[in-house]
């Protein structure tokens, strides 16, 4: 594995796990996050909410595993969804409803263009992992361990926008 692709692996492992776990962490989280989807969508069933889940769930772990085809599958899989997130939050947001990102947990900032330059960034880190994984071959050890290393903080910073915005406000 290439040290850019061990520190995209880790990015999404690290943003996905975060957004994951701020929606099944308990019923409540889970609820705050079924009503934001059903405010952001004509559909009023659990499928969608489930099915954001159950993807996020498989970009950890195909990410996470360390076969050069699951991490490829992880990344494909990573973009193909945050890519329907930026449509859906971009949709949100020329409607003009105020509709609170549910992304990582329990924010009140509705939904706007940073959230979907956020997704945009984060697709961008999933195509450059894609295309680092078909690069042949192996990283030093310390290296690597410097590439997850900054890969997971990155990723704690992209998951931590609204705070940072909120901050600096």
């Amino acid at each position: 594995m290439s040290y850019v692709e061990v520190g995209c692996r880790v990015l999404l492992v690290t943003v996905f796990a975060l957004a994951l776990w701020s929606k099944v962490s308990g019923r409540e989280p889970w609820a705050r996050f079924v009503r934001s989807v059903r405010d952001m969508t004509p559909w009023r069933s659990n499928a969608v909410p489930v099915a954001v889940a159950a993807g996020e769930a498989a970009v950890i772990v195909l990410a996470a595993t360390p076969l050069r085809w699951a991490g490829a599958l992880g990344f494909a899989l990573a973009a193909v969804l945050l890519g329907c997130f930026a449509v859906a939050t971009a949709l949100v947001v020329r409607r003009g409803a105020a509709v609170p990102c549910r992304c990582f947990g329990a924010s009140e900032t509705p939904m706007g263009w940073a959230h979907v330059i956020r997704d945009l960034v984060l697709i961008a880190l999933a195509a450059l992992g894609l295309a680092a994984s078909t690069a042949f071959g192996l990283a030093d050890m310390g290296m690597a361990v410097i590439s997850g290393v900054s890969g997971a903080a990155l990723g704690l910073l992209i998951t931590r926008t609204d705070d940072l915005a909120s901050l600096l406000r």
